[in-house]
């Protein structure tokens, strides 16, 4: 059941003790009114009951179990700044943020870090020296919280006590891969996820695309790191490149014949990444925000 205090009682499908979970949505009056949905995996859950936690997600007015704020924000609040007409012709319309207000809109320099899943060795200790080369230099470092390059991208941000931002392909509620529950509970706390999904809204593969071009956009530069011919990377790449924005792609790639994706690449305007301080050379040192009022 999904009881819904001083606005209606909806129904769900019932599911075993061990997969129930509560999602509290903050009053949405001057009364003390709440949903409590005891529903851990959203797409079983009644229509009407969906519809009511996207409307609460709307609002900006959704708490999670822990007591974390989930804040609804538009591309132009969350950079702090008005997006052109290249920007915006693939900008979601609404972004969902956890994490530290304080960081919203962003500020300073960001590069996202990015590349396969299943990386080689050498794929996780150059993201990992780039990352731990960057944070070290106040850059916030981007990634998509998924297996391989994107862990180790943050890991070594968190290590080396920099800033590091999380672009999830899921809703809040969902995590993927798994194995980086902890990692994304961190992020929550410490940092900042951001995602385009509110809950109830099912995972599929172009959610990903679609994730990748939301990190292209809050990202001052990309890079990277390791990639074949079928690693999602590439997406955030061609979109880098299409926003104008520095693509750099790390030298061991360049190196390998057998791809042929990354002279591509150089022939639109990437640039072949040597030493991770280069990076830096083509990040703008500071930013004009845009004052705005985040749900609290």
């Amino acid at each position: 059941m999904a009881y819904v205090s001083g606005v209606a009682e909806l129904e769900c499908i019932e599911l075993p003790l061990e997969q129930v979970g509560r999602i509290r949505v903050l009053p949405t009056s001057e009364t003390e009114s709440f949903v409590l949905v005891r529903c851990a995996q959203i797409p079983s859950l009644h229509w009407e009951t969906v519809k009511l936690l996207m409307h609460m997600f709307e609002k900006g007015r959704v708490m999670t179990p822990k007591g974390e704020k989930i804040y609804t924000l538009t591309p132009e609040e969350l950079l702090g700044r008005p997006l052109n007409d290249i920007e915006s012709k693939y900008a979601p319309k609404k972004l969902y943020a956890t994490g530290n207000a304080k960081k919203i809109p962003l500020s300073g320099p960001r590069a996202a870090i990015i590349g396969s899943r299943k990386a080689s060795l050498q794929g996780l200790r150059a993201a990992s020296d780039i990352a731990r080369a960057l944070a070290g230099k106040g850059v916030v470092i981007i990634s998509g919280l998924a297996e391989g390059i994107d862990t180790a991208a943050h890991k070594t941000t968190i290590e080396q006590g920099g800033q590091t931002i999380a672009v999830l392909g899921t809703p809040l509620d969902q995590v993927y891969p798994q194995k980086n529950l902890q990692l994304q509970e961190t992020i929550k706390r410490h940092h900042l996820a951001i995602y385009q999904f509110p809950i109830g809204y099912p995972i599929q593969p172009k959610n990903f695309v679609l994730r990748n071009r939301t990190m292209a956009l809050i990202s001052d530069a990309s890079i990277i790191v390791e990639a074949g011919y079928t690693s999602g990377s590439l997406h955030e790449g061609w979109e880098a490149l299409r926003l104008g924005r520095p693509l750099f792609i790390w030298k061991s790639v360049m190196n390998d014949s057998s791809l042929s994706w990354p002279k591509k690449m150089l022939d639109y305007g990437a640039v072949e990444l040597k030493k991770p301080e280069a990076v830096v050379d083509l990040l703008p040192s500071s930013e004009i925000s845009l004052e705005i009022n985040v749900p609290v």
